[in-house]
C-alpha cells in the first residue's frame, strides 16, 4: 500500500524534473554574460543600438556594455583586449586591424552615407556641388569655418582622405577647428558656430530638429559609409568573451536584426537611417 502511494509521487517529481530540464535546454544562459561592444558614436547617437541591443539581450541572456567612441578608438580598445566585439566604419583601418591579427570574422552589416552640412546661408556656396572634394576646396578658398571631429574616428579618417584628395592641408588654419568629440557633439558645435562639417546621415537626421544646419553636398560615391562587425581575436586575448562576441556578430547579420536595421528611422524620419547589406560584398554597394 505504501508503494502504491509513493510511486505516483515519484512519477510526479520525475515529470517536474523533466519539464525543468527541458526548459533549461530550450533557454540556455551563457556562463560569461557580459559583452563589451566598442562601437562608433553614430550607432549610439542615431538611436539604432537602443533598438537592437534589448532584443539581443532578451534573446540570448547576454548583457551588452557599450563603449561609444570613434572607430579608431574602438579598434585601439580591441588591440588592447579591452573589448569583445567591434561595430565600426573605417574599412581601410579595419582591414589592417584584421591583418595584424587583432580581429577575426569581419562581416559586412550595413551602410549609409556621409554628407556635408553647413549653415543655411551657405557662405562658401556649396549648395548644388556634386563633389565633396570640390566642396572642401570652396570652404578653404572662402576661409569658412569648418569643424572636424579630430578624433581618428571613421568620419575623421574619411575627412582627412578628402582633404588629401583636394591637395589641401587644413590643420593650422584659423578656419579649421577640431572638436575632439563624437558626431552628435560636433554637429552641435557646428550649429552653434555657423560652421560646416562632415557627418553621417543617420546622426544628422536623428538630431536635425535641434540643429541649424542644412544638407549641402550628398550623393558623392566617395561619401559611402560602410559598417562591419569584427570579433576580437581570442588567440591574442584569451580572456575576451569569444562566445558572446560571436553571438552578437551572428545576431547583427541575422535576418531579424537586418530587418530591424532596414526599417529603423522610417516612421520618424520617413526614410531609413541605415541600409542592411549582410552577406553582400562592398563592391556591390553605392
Amino acid at each position: 500500500m505504501v508503494i502504491r502511494r509513493v510511486f505516483p509521487l515519484i512519477l510526479a517529481v520525475a515529470f517536474i524534473f523533466q519539464i525543468l530540464a527541458g526548459f533549461s535546454l530550450a533557454q540556455p544562459y551563457p556562463e560569461q554574460k557580459d559583452i563589451i561592444l566598442a562601437t562608433t558614436t553614430s550607432t549610439q547617437d542615431s538611436g539604432l543600438l537602443e533598438v537592437l541591443i534589448p532584443v539581443f539581450e532578451k534573446k540570448t541572456g547576454y548583457r551588452v556594455k557599450t563603449i561609444s567612441v570613434g572607430s579608431g578608438q574602438a579598434m585601439a580598445l580591441g588591440e588592447r583586449g579591452e573589448a569583445d566585439v567591434l561595430l565600426v566604419h573605417a574599412p581601410e583601418a579595419e582591414k589592417k586591424f584584421v591583418e595584424k591579427g587583432f580581429g577575426i570574422h569581419r562581416r559586412l552589416v550595413m551602410y549609409n552615407d556621409f554628407i556635408l552640412v553647413g549653415p543655411p546661408d551657405d557662405p562658401a556656396r556649396l549648395k548644388g556641388i556634386p563633389s565633396a572634394t570640390e566642396g572642401l576646396k570652396k570652404i578653404a578658398d572662402a576661409g569658412a569655418l569648418f569643424i572636424s571631429r579630430g578624433d581618428n574616428s571613421g568620419t575623421h579618417q574619411l575627412e582627412k582622405k578628402l582633404w588629401k584628395n583636394c591637395g589641401i592641408a587644413p590643420e593650422g588654419h584659423t578656419w579649421y577647428q577640431e572638436s575632439g568629440q563624437g558626431m552628435g557633439q560636433t554637429l552641435g558645435i557646428a550649429s552653434e558656430k555657423g560652421a560646416y562639417t562632415l557627418t553621417d546621415r543617420g546622426t544628422y537626421l536623428a538630431l536635425k530638429k535641434a540643429l541649424h544646419l542644412d544638407i549641402l553636398i550628398q550623393g558623392d560615391k566617395s561619401l559611402l559609409n560602410i559598417y562591419h562587425v569584427i570579433e576580437v581575436n581570442p588567440v591574442k586575448w584569451p580572456k575576451v568573451n569569444t562566445a558572446g562576441a560571436k553571438a552578437f556578430s551572428d545576431f547583427i547579420v541575422s535576418p531579424e536584426a537586418q530587418d530591424m536595421i532596414g526599417t529603423f528611422g522610417l516612421e520618424k524620419f520617413g526614410q531609413p537611417l541605415f541600409f542592411p547589406v549582410a552577406g553582400k560584398k562592398e563592391e556591390e554597394l553605392g
